[in-house]
């Protein structure tokens, strides 16, 4: 992929379901046929909306890796890309309790294990600076229509 044509906040906003403050990604930084490489900013913005109490649960960091797994679905798709949902999360851990105390940009990663034509298996993981913060395994259905 050209690294030139990589798609801004707004480019990620138009390719997901999810627009204004629940796009949560501020730039995808890296992306070929297997993987996808993003940068988020957001968790620190006392207005993110998937704040509770004023606080950003660490289980949100799974939005995040959704939203990456999306962007990289449609990126790869183009005007053929199927929509999909997230259907599974398998093997979560997470070393942090909180996303808005993270000083650092979250860097979010999502490797592509494999996939069909109805589901994608995606391993996922979140970096603040080199520190891994949550890492684990998604299942992603693909909505097809029917004959």
């Amino acid at each position: 992929m050209n690294k030139n044509a990589l798609p801004d906040r707004d480019t990620i906003a138009a390719l997901i379901p999810h627009s204004g403050a629940m796009c949560l990604l501020d730039a995808v930084i890296e992306c070929d046929d297997q993987s996808v490489r993003c940068r988020a900013t957001g968790h620190r913005d006392a207005g993110n909306p998937l704040r509770d109490n004023g606080e950003l649960h660490a289980l949100c960091g799974i939005e995040y890796a959704a939203q990456a797994m999306a962007v990289h679905g449609a990126l790869l798709g183009g005007a053929d890309a199927v929509p999909g949902m997230l259907a599974a999360v398998r093997e979560f851990e997470a070393d942090v309790e909180r996303l808005d105390d993270i000083a650092d940009d979250l860097i979010v990663s999502a490797y592509r294990l494999i996939g069909d034509n109805t589901s994608l298996l995606y391993e996922f993981s979140l970096h603040a600076g080199s520190r891994c913060i949550m890492r684990g395994r998604a299942m992603v259905l693909l909505a097809r229509a029917s004959a």
